[in-house]
């Protein structure tokens, strides 16, 4: 009878690993190294999930301190001249000489600029002329009024001696209005006098303002004018000279963050530096702290006014400065570093177990524990700093006050000088 099974392959025998000795030994030594670098591939992908690093944690920590701490609020802005004057001319004309130029003293009443008469002489002739003409005509009318007056007189008169036969009542009439024409005619002629006159007065105003005087004491900033320009005076008055009153007193006017609007003062002390003296530090004063406001690209600020001394004149106006206002002072004061109120302690790692090498290396679904971690601590409302104790991270509740940005102020809360404030963290080893 005929078996229903196939014959065993023989796999020795087809690949004739019998009748080779030295085969074998060939595919025993592929399979070890394709083991080793199944191994190591193993291996590098445990390295690599979990990054090729310890996680063990260190504490970067900083002391707390007892000291004097003094709050500063910086600022930037611009110098400016107490009073700064613009010098302009009302009237329009040619220049005909200058007489000031930049970095010049000038004084109350000194000679600016000349400007050409000729033109304006010549309105004054006219102006005079006209004024003549008007007390003139007054004198005319003066007369007629003498005249007219004789005349009604003498018609009176003789009415009164003919017991009113003549002259008759129309001729009466006529000669009343007569001498009522010449007396409005004087009323008339006087009020033209008047006003030849005032436009004689516009004249010399307008001849003595051809010459432009400094209306202060002080020193030419700028100048906008050379001989032989003309000016046009047209809708607005054209800027000749800038002067400013005394630069060895400056304003600076500085742009205060309205967070910290609240802290500035009136007589408080400021120290500023500007670009050009880099190692100087000059000192200055708020004089004023302006409720009015400003807007640039959302940021609201207010404008501040400190009086600075500038007695050797190394400031100039336009200079920007940099100004640190001292707006609190505390003495032996309880301090902090701030970097420890901003410490956060770092969500502890997952504890696995089991699975050894292939678990590593599979995918485990996420932890609900460490996606519903809640921080105790996160509570706004209270401020809470860390230390170490017996090598574990223990919160203390802290109230704080005053802080320069380094350094805050600890107004309550168990915090004694010399202890450690954790920081930071550190990931140690690699």
């Amino acid at each position: 009878m005929k078996s229903d099974h196939n014959p065993p392959l023989d796999v020795a025998g087809t690949l004739e690993i019998g009748r080779y000795p030295g085969l074998r030994k060939r595919w025993q030594r592929y399979l070890a190294i394709a083991l080793m670098v199944i191994i190591a591939a193993v291996a590098a992908a445990v390295l690599l999930r979990t990054g090729g690093k310890s996680t063990a944690l260190k504490y970067k920590t900083e002391q707390a301190r007892r000291g004097d701490l003094t709050v500063i609020v910086t600022a930037t802005g611009t110098l400016q001249p107490t009073n700064k004057v613009e010098v302009g001319s009302e009237l329009s004309g040619t220049i005909r000489s200058v007489e000031a130029d930049y970095n010049g003293t000038v004084k109350v009443g000194q000679v600016l600029v000349r400007l050409d008469t000729s033109k304006l002489e010549a309105t004054i002739t006219q102006s005079r002329a006209a004024l003549d003409v008007a007390k003139a005509k007054v004198l005319q009318a003066q007369a007629t009024v003498m005249e007219t007056r004789a005349k009604l007189a003498q018609l009176q008169k003789v009415r009164e001696l003919s017991n009113g036969k003549v002259p008759s009542q129309s001729e009466m009439d006529a000669a009343a209005a007569a001498f009522e024409r010449a007396k409005a005619d004087v009323a008339n002629y006087t009020a033209a006098v008047s006003q030849a006159q005032a436009t004689l007065q516009v004249s010399d105003t307008d001849l003595s303002k051809s010459v432009i005087r400094s209306p202060i004491k002080g020193i030419v900033l700028t100048r906008s004018v050379e001989p032989g320009q003309t000016v046009a005076a047209s809708m607005t008055t054209p800027v000749l000279f800038t002067l400013a009153e005394n630069l060895t007193h400056m304003d600076l006017h500085v742009n205060i963050d309205e967070a910290d609007v609240g802290k500035v003062q009136e007589g408080q002390q400021a120290a500023f530096s500007v670009a050009a003296y880099p190692n100087r530090t000059f000192e200055g004063r708020i004089i004023q702290a302006r409720y009015g406001s400003s807007t640039t690209s959302g940021v609201v600020t207010y404008e501040t006014v400190l009086k600075v001394s500038n007695p050797d004149l190394a400031l100039r106006p336009g200079m920007t400065a940099t100004a640190e206002i001292t707006v609190k002072k505390l003495a032996n004061a309880t301090m902090i570093p701030s970097a420890a109120l901003r410490f956060t302690p770092p969500a502890q790692p997952e504890t696995k177990t089991g699975g050894g090498l292939v678990s590593a290396l599979l995918p485990r679904p996420p932890s609900s524990g460490s996606q519903q971690r809640h921080d105790e601590t996160a509570n706004k409302k209270e401020q809470r700093v860390w230390v170490l104790r017996n090598n574990q991270l223990t919160a203390i509740p802290v109230a704080i006050g005053s802080t320069n940005g380094s350094w805050t102020e600890v107004v309550t809360g168990d915090i004694r000088p010399g202890m450690e404030m954790v920081v930071d963290v550190i990931t140690g080893g690699k």
